[in-house]
């Protein structure tokens, strides 16, 4: 078992299943009893409760005996989540139910919920899966800015005292803030305080950096979004798969690639210097599924992209992007430079490993440098600079810029373009990335038609700049 098998989110590795869960308090009773939706009631009562006790004679129960690690991890997921109330079974067999679940500690957004079980008495799990990112109706009220700005202030300063946010927040309208500041310590060891110009690292939100730089070359007429990868990289470990998997489909996560994180890239993962090392190391393994047969969230699919820009453009890939993304958007503050590098203004990120209660700092789990998926730094007003750029289309034409932001496949709570999330909230059209890891969340949301921008950083665990995210999202003008 039979733990949660998490879902990379936009976030990141997205290595946490946080990436915006939440609705109101809605309450549902299965449609259709089997064994399987008895099971995953079970399972829900159990996980609400966060007892350990409690979790082991469930797992001794009704899965294989369970390891400490596992008990711990779903006591800590818990902990980030509040537990799940259910909100409806969608489908219901004798081995699987299927069940969308609101986050008690989450204003706006659920998950899916699976539970495989066996057919034979006692029924034992098999597999339990929790899909994030649906969002399920709020009843709140959206502010003027003014009450926006308050409520915005007042909750964080609730949200810094309680401890669960560090970092930084900023909320724009029409390329000018109307809200920001920063919120607790950016190195706790020396005692220096988060500022608007601390470097959070940003996870997965690299991949926006990324697709940009990628349909700078498609406009340019370098690069072309239907060419296989082999075109650029003839010497892929895996011809066949050279041949069969294109641009397109490695920017919108539907290339069947894979992930990186695990035991291949974790010893040693500070081997892994450059976009060559991670194609030798993982190249050669099977696609997981057909190209373009659906969508799955890939690291490496993105890693793979970085390689592409550096054959294509003859520079390397942080050479490139900062030439092409940051320099024209005048993102002075954001990069990707090594772990070994001293940075001025970097935060550390603090990770509460499960189990524990102490934050510790991230940095075990770092790799050598951020890369074309995700692990760079930036900050809050870069992120705006950004937004404004390529708003003005000073990275990319008008239509490449709606090419690039504009849902391809359904993913996440919306659609999934290039490197870009495009969602409705409360109606209106949204486009942004987020990207976690242990120490650190982020998310980027810009509304093209009202002219909001939110940017938050944390350095932090995730959800923590999710859900500040969320909480002004909720109440945004709708015009």
């Amino acid at each position: 078992m039979p733990g949660v098998t998490n879902h990379p989110c936009v976030a990141g590795t997205c290595a946490g299943l946080i990436a915006a869960l939440a609705v109101t308090a809605l309450t549902a009773q299965p449609a259709t009893q089997t064994e399987a939706t008895a099971q995953l009631t079970r399972w829900l009562a159990v996980f609400n409760a966060a007892d350990r006790a409690g979790w082991e004679r469930f797992l001794n129960q009704f899965a294989p005996p369970p390891p400490a690690p596992l008990v711990d991890q779903n006591l800590d997921f818990h902990e980030r989540t509040g537990g799940f109330d259910l909100v409806r079974i969608e489908s219901a067999s004798p081995t699987r139910a299927i069940a969308v679940v609101k986050e008690r500690n989450s204003e706006a957004a659920g998950a899916r919920l699976t539970i495989d079980i066996e057919a034979a008495d006692p029924h034992r799990i098999v597999a339990v899966g929790i899909e994030p990112g649906l969002r399920l109706p709020v009843d709140i009220r959206p502010l003027n800015e003014p009450d926006l700005v308050a409520a915005l202030g007042a909750e964080m300063t609730r949200r810094t005292a309680a401890g669960t946010f560090a970092g930084a927040v900023l909320v724009a309208r029409n390329g000018a803030p109307i809200f920001a500041s920063a919120y607790g310590p950016a190195n706790r060891e020396l005692g220096t305080a988060s500022a608007l110009e601390t470097r959070f690292r940003n996870g997965s939100m690299n991949k926006m950096f990324t697709a940009v730089a990628v349909l700078t070359l498609v406009q340019a007429g370098k690069l072309g979004l239907h060419d296989p990868i082999g075109k650029h990289l003839p010497d892929y470990p895996d011809p066949g798969i050279a041949r069969r998997v294109t641009v397109h489909q490695l920017l919108t996560h539907t290339a069947g690639t894979g992930d990186v994180f695990g035991p291949d890239f974790n010893a040693p993962q500070r081997e892994l210097r450059r976009h060559q090392d991670y194609i030798d190391r993982f190249g050669k393994r099977p696609l997981l599924f057909e190209p373009g047969q659906r969508w799955m969230y890939s690291n490496y699919g993105f890693i793979l992209l970085g390689a592409v820009i550096e054959k294509v453009s003859g520079q390397s890939y942080y050479d490139y992007v900062r030439e092409q993304v940051y320099r024209p958007a005048g993102m002075t503050g954001t990069g990707s430079e090594p772990e070994d590098q001293i940075v001025t203004g970097r935060a550390v990120g603090y990770t509460r490993p499960p189990g524990t209660t102490a934050l510790l700092p991230n940095t075990g789990t770092l790799p050598y440098r951020g890369t074309a998926a995700g692990g760079g730094y930036t900050t809050v007003g870069d992120l705006l600079r950004f937004a404004n750029a390529l708003a003005a289309h000073r990275l990319l034409d008008a239509r490449n810029t709606d090419l690039l932001t504009t849902g391809k496949v359904e993913a996440i709570g919306g659609r999934y373009g290039y490197g870009f999330i495009e969602r409705r909230v409360n109606g209106v059209r949204s486009f942004g990335h987020g990207g976690n890891a242990p120490g650190m969340d982020g998310s980027l949301e810009i509304f093209p038609e009202s002219g909001y921008v939110v940017a938050v950083l944390a350095n932090v665990d995730a959800p923590a700049a999710q859900r500040v995210s969320e909480f002004v999202i909720n109440r945004l003008p709708a015009r």
